[in-house]
């Protein structure tokens, strides 16, 4: 029996193959590429969690090295015992706060009032020159953004009153360089109708046939108040990394570990629904953006042919650079004689 499932799920990815290639049997590709629409300097760079894997997470000093590479930066936003919003990812302190006090192991930023969250250091975690660093509260970030319009900041919501956290952006008039992310549809729905002005996200994760019922609703009320719609990308090459950066194991996105290994597709998804999905979000005028797991480089020409206009990284630095080299080659083949 195991050996039957094998040859099917062989013979499906199979068909996917086939019916994503061109008749020459080549790889299909969208007829909109981001690098023929829109200069290099307006493409949106989401680096995750700060500065991806540049700088101690979600800290002041992550943001500011995200602005400084061309990006916007990504905060998660989470609220203290006593009603501070901070930026902070995690549910706990066990993976980035070193040196934990007594009683705080298994506790998480709600536990805790500002005043003690503000002593913990979340840097040196991370290396011996990030040590000292402390969590930052979301007004803090919304100042170093005050008269800046350059800057932008994504935010990721966690745990987090939505009303509390529009006045906060409203009276740093901030509101058009924010962007709400969240991977449910009533909350932006609810945001927008508090700060209208801002843009929003809906990141979405999981196997192509999760996608697609998650995707039907939205079109039903034609993608109500997003402007931004992200999907996570499994490269099936690098298939154990992905899972690891992404810290989920291969059931959460119905994935086989060996199958995607030998599947002649490039990612979990195919690249007829990744062509399907850009061209419909594109009617709607919404930015489609992917956070590929992976420390390959490749993975973001291959993207960009496949009609997306943004990128989630963690590798901001690797991400530039990359885009860079597809404008200037795009640039090359069309000056060629």
């Amino acid at each position: 029996m195991k050996h039957i499932l094998l040859l099917a799920a062989g013979l499906l990815a199979a068909v996917s193959h086939i019916l994503s290639a061109e008749p020459d049997g080549s790889r299909a590709a969208s007829d909109w590429n981001l690098v023929d629409h829109i200069p290099l300097d307006r493409v949106v760079i989401q680096s995750h969690r700060g500065a991806g894997m540049l700088a101690e997470e979600n800290t002041l000093a992550a943001f500011e090295l995200g602005w400084k590479l061309g990006t916007y930066p990504e905060s998660d936003v989470r609220t203290t015992k006593d009603g501070v919003i901070v930026a902070f990812h995690d549910a706990d302190f066990k993976r980035v706060v070193q040196n934990i006090p007594p009683g705080l192991e298994t506790k998480g930023v709600q536990h805790v009032t500002w005043d003690e969250l503000r002593k913990l250091d979340v840097g040196s975690w991370k290396g011996e020159k990030f040590l000292g660093r402390r969590v930052s509260t979301i007004n803090e970030v919304f100042e170093a953004m005050q008269g800046r319009p350059e800057r932008h900041l994504y935010l990721d919501i966690k745990q987090v009153d939505l009303k509390q956290l529009a006045r906060d952006v409203i009276a740093h008039q901030v509101h058009r360089q924010v962007v709400l992310a969240t991977p449910k549809p009533e909350q932006i729905r609810e945001w927008k109708a508090l700060v209208p002005e801002s843009d929003t996200l809906l990141w979405l994760r999981g196997s192509e046939a999760e996608l697609r019922a998650r995707l039907a609703p939205l079109r039903q009320d034609g993608f109500a108040g997003i402007t931004q719609l992200q999907i996570h990308i499994f490269v099936n090459r690098t298939i154990d990394e992905s899972l690891a950066i992404a810290n989920i194991t291969p059931d959460k996105i119905k994935v086989s570990v060996d199958l995607a290994k030998a599947s002649p597709d490039r990612f979990t998804l195919s690249d007829k629904f990744i062509l399907d999905l850009g061209r419909e979000l594109r009617s709607h005028n919404i930015t489609f953006q992917a956070l590929p797991y992976t420390s390959d480089p490749g993975v973001y020409a291959e993207l960009l042919d496949l009609g997306l206009a943004s990128f989630a990284t963690d590798y901001p630095d690797v991400t530039m650079r990359e885009l860079k080299a597809c404008y200037e080659k795009r640039k090359a083949a069309r000056s060629a004689p």
